[in-house]
């Protein structure tokens, strides 16, 4: 029997610090059972052995269709028609057609291709921090850390400079359509079918005139009948919502860290070759990401000390997993030097995600010229005070309100 635990995954409370729960869990229901609203309930997984398991298990398979019953897929929350050319994306598909599009992109996400692209975000950074260092205080959500990475991945995509604000707001409305609220979702409606109108004309609008961008090269995959129309509206989608949530939520959260360690600032402060390993305590520590996003039980499996029931919908907390003290020495201090420091934050397996070496440079660049204009930083507020986005699967500040000097 898995135990049942009573916890509201979005409650402001909760999402503002939910890391005691996760040491109470870890312990004493390392694997529970968890009611939410959106699947009715699902199998949370808190411990770092059974979460990297649960990764890289391919029993555990990411379309329901490939895991329950005809009865079991009835019971699921059904998904408005007008999203549909949008579920048949690379995070909710297995392999064969998985594997197939991953390589369709993978190209774009080479380290080779990353150090090129460095400078464009250099460039972009510098525009952006140019006005706010005339100023007092600025958001640094809305001034830099949203922006910066909505303009790096809208350039490489080839979405005109004109739309790229809109193109950040549908993305916000696509990622509340996943929340846990049905009344939240339905309220999005009326953008998402805004976004879909817009991906339609950008879609043929780079059929016709087609430029050195990641959307032309899609649309001439579609044109080969390598894509269907449906998974390309689907792939520009996700590359537009992951490409950019995790980087803003990096960046807000880890100059977060640092307000609140002084330390770990002043010796970043000092030593600045050590901004890489000082990232992955970022992603560690109070990283992006709160949770994977659903997998589903294709047979009994048995993880950790219990089985799994086939059919069932499991959710990794990568969060916890990221302080568990069976893996992670200190594992609730911040050591900016953490050597080994193997955090599930980018996932594992053949999910493991793409864009992790773009969303590393991106933040090897924002850590970097934020500390340099602005070293004495600090909270407009207390970070008590910060409300966290209600999502189960991100973790990430809503505003963060910052005073320069």
């Amino acid at each position: 029997m898995i135990p049942a635990v009573a916890i509201s995954l979005t409650e402001p409370a909760f999402k503002a610090d939910p890391f005691p729960t996760y040491v109470r869990m870890r312990a004493e229901t390392p694997i529970c059972r968890i009611a939410t609203s959106r699947n009715g309930s699902a199998i949370f997984v808190t411990r770092y052995a059974d979460v990297s398991a649960l990764l890289r298990d391919k029993r555990f398979v990411k379309d329901p269709a490939n895991a329950l019953t005809s009865e079991q897929l009835a019971q699921q929350r059904r998904i408005p028609g007008l999203l549909s050319p949008l579920t048949r994306n690379i995070l909710a598909l297995d392999d064969p057609d998985h594997a197939r599009l991953r390589r369709l992109v993978q190209a774009v996400f080479t380290p080779r291709r990353i150090d090129a692209l460095e400078a464009q975000v250099v460039a972009a950074s510098a525009a952006l921090l140019e006005p706010l260092h005339k100023q007092s205080s600025f958001d640094l959500i809305a001034d830099y850390a949203l922006p910066l990475p909505v303009k790096v991945i809208s350039d490489l995509l080839g979405v005109p400079t004109a739309d790229q604000t809109r193109f950040a707001r549908w993305s916000h409305a696509l990622i509340k359509v996943g929340s846990v609220s049905p009344i939240n979702a339905i309220l999005q409606m009326p953008a998402v079918l805004s976004f879909l109108r817009y991906l339609k004309r950008l879609i043929a609008m780079k059929r016709k005139d087609p430029a050195d961008d990641l959307i032309s090269a899609l649309v001439a995959q579609q044109q080969d009948d390598v894509l269907s129309e449906h998974e390309l509206m689907a792939m520009i989608s996700i590359l537009l919502s992951a490409g950019h949530e995790t980087t803003t939520n990096l960046i807000g959260n880890g100059m977060l860290t640092l307000m609140r360690h002084p330390a770990a600032r002043e010796s970043l402060l000092t030593a600045p070759a050590l901004i890489e390993p000082a990232i992955e305590e970022f992603l560690r520590f109070e990283g992006p990401v709160e949770m994977s996003t659903p997998r589903y039980a294709s047979d009994d499996v048995a993880l950790g000390d219990v089985t799994i029931p086939q059919g069932s919908t499991v959710f990794g907390i990568i969060a916890s997993a990221n302080r568990d003290d069976r893996n992670f020495v200190n594992a609730d201090r911040v050591l900016i030097e953490r050597d080994p420091n193997r955090h599930l934050t980018f996932g594992e397996g053949g999910h493991y995600c793409l864009g992790a070496s773009l969303a590393r440079m991106e933040g090897r660049v924002a850590f970097a010229h934020l500390l340099d204009r602005f070293p004495n930083m600090h909270m407009r507020h207390p970070a008590s005070s910060h409300r966290w986005r209600p999502n189960m699967v991100l973790r990430g500040i809503e505003r963060f309100p910052v005073i320069c000097a």
